[in-house]
């Protein structure tokens, strides 16, 4: 959580990527990690493939389940993830559903979260209510950051509550679409964005959903501390697989816009 919480201090548009572990290969994730640090990321979101992803977009729902076909588990993950720290320097968060983290146990899997290094997690389904209730002390003397979304239809004193709870940042759905790629922000979603702006937050906001390119990277960034792309860089492993040169290009390109052949 450290170092996320550093990273946020020191920089602004920031990029995220999200990325099913497991996909395209089951071997995939340690060289795709590897080659998003070398490209430029700032920190990364590793999907925790699922039988059933209700928030996630046909791309993402395709890739959990190739991953669950190759043999991906929480198990297989961890233990790809044994030795990362000494491999990539850049915080990662794990993403993904309630329901497997339960049946792998939730101590252990906290346990084996902190052994790993992992910064944070992204639990959509893990109402605030119980996370105060029932984790918030596991996240708390485990030193992992709990990590909250809000969308167009949060009520204001939620958006206020989850600041207050919030440990690194916030991750601000763009629309209450599933997930995927778009083209530009709507009228709809800026004034979404001027109006939790205009709530003078305490804790930084990503903006994930629909970041597809350098153009809506940039022009989210003007609105929060980064942005978070998944559904465009699924598509890119879908074409190009987990080639490290074609994945540091595809970052460059979001960051920079500078167009490279790969």
């Amino acid at each position: 959580m450290k170092k996320l919480i550093s990273l946020f201090q020191q920089k602004r548009n920031l990029l995220s990527v999200y990325f099913t572990a497991g996909f395209p290969e089951l071997n995939s994730t340690v060289p795709i990690l590897k080659a998003l640090e070398e490209g430029g990321a700032d920190f990364v979101e590793i999907g925790m493939p699922y039988s059933d992803p209700l928030a996630d977009g046909p791309v993402i729902q395709n890739s959990s389940s190739r991953a669950l076909t190759n043999g991906m588990s929480l198990k297989v993950l961890f233990e790809q993830l044994k030795d990362i720290n000494q491999q990539v320097s850049i915080p990662l968060i794990l993403m993904g559903y309630l329901n497997p983290v339960l049946k792998f146990g939730f101590d252990a899997f906290i346990e084996k979260c902190k052994e790993t290094g992992i910064s944070g997690l992204i639990i959509p389904d893990l109402p605030y209510e119980t996370y105060i209730e029932k984790y918030e002390p596991v996240f708390t003397q485990n030193k992992i950051s709990n990590i909250f979304l809000i969308t167009p239809q949060t009520p204001k004193q939620r958006i206020l509550n989850l600041d207050q709870a919030s440990t690194s940042f916030l991750y601000m759905v763009s629309s209450a679409a599933v997930t995927g790629t778009r083209q530009g922000l709507s009228k709809r979603q800026i004034r979404y964005f001027e109006r939790v702006n205009s709530m003078k937050l305490s804790t930084p906001r990503m903006v994930g959903f629909g970041i597809s390119n350098h153009e809506t990277f940039k022009e989210v960034c003007q609105y929060a501390h980064g942005a978070i792309v998944g559904s465009a860089f699924i598509k890119h492993l879908e074409n190009y697989g987990h080639d490290q040169e074609a994945i540091i290009n595809f970052i460059k390109n979001l960051k920079t816009g500078e167009q490279t052949d790969i």
